[in-house]
């Protein structure tokens, strides 16, 4: 019999597919229900697949990085690809100079940082594979200032748990209002070496597509919580006050918050 091989990542991939697939089936309108059983047993889950994948990755182990020759293709974006919000057109209409990053919340020095200023902070270049829940992914290559030093510079509390991520696009229509798009991911992502908040890819300046003139890279998550379109980083102990309080939008109907791989 063939041996059978299946690496972390490739397993871990696979179950945050299936239980995303759960959430799109006949799950989905109980799922989105918080005081339904069928909640409640997807909440248990989902604390017991944090532990079990936060035991798996650790919290310095790095995604595998890859060499120049394997970008097959430009960085194929996922998600929102050319937000038509008011805001967002009209900072792109000027280049994005009037644009600002927001760092508030919990910390001690609130910042407001120009796309220039976050360039001219230390950067870190990397060549990762993103993986979509919907099944595929791309190698690009990425360049941003590490996540954790602008958190040094705001000097996050003692008190705060997650990062949240208020984004400049908005999800949703027909029988629901438009809303903005929002992620967050606790601090021991935020500080791990290879998040990043990226303004270049594959050696140019951020795309419109694929997220400008910010977005955030967690190497060791699927790509639904890589947040586009940044405007604002909030710190934060809980994160029932945002959105649906489920910690970002897509988690707000019915996919995992700890999408890690």
């Amino acid at each position: 019999m063939a041996k059978i091989e299946l690496s972390r990542r490739r397993f871990l991939t696979g179950s945050a597919v299936t239980a995303a697939g759960l959430s799109l089936t006949g799950c989905f309108d109980a799922a989105g229900d918080r005081t339904s059983a069928v909640r409640s047993v997807l909440e248990t889950a989902n604390s017991l697949t944090y532990r079990v994948q936060r035991m798996l990755l650790g919290t310095d182990s790095l995604a595998k990085e890859f060499s120049a020759t394997e970008i097959r293709q430009g960085a194929r974006p996922n998600g929102t690809i050319d937000p038509q919000d008011a805001d967002y057109l009209k900072l792109a209409a000027n280049g994005f100079a009037d644009w600002r990053l927001q760092v508030t919340g919990l910390v001690e020095t609130p910042l407001s940082l120009s796309l220039a200023e976050l360039q001219a902070m230390p950067s870190r270049t990397q060549i990762t594979r993103h993986d979509c829940v919907e099944g595929w992914s791309c190698i690009a290559k990425w360049t941003g200032v590490p996540l954790a030093f602008v958190l040094d510079r705001a000097r996050v509390r003692s008190g705060a748990r997650f990062a949240v991520f208020s984004c400049m696009d908005s999800y949703g229509g027909g029988f629901t209002a438009p809303v903005k798009y929002y992620e967050s991911i606790d601090l021991v992502d935020a500080r791990h070496a290879q998040t990043i908040l990226a303004y270049g890819c594959n050696d140019e300046a951020l795309p419109v597509a694929n997220g400008a003139p910010l977005r955030v890279r967690i190497e060791r998550q699927l790509g639904y919580k890589m947040a586009k379109y940044i405007a604002g980083i909030e710190l934060t102990d809980s994160l029932d006050r945002f959105g649906g309080g489920r910690g970002g939008y897509w988690e707000d109907n019915g996919y995992d918050w700890f999408a890690g791989i």
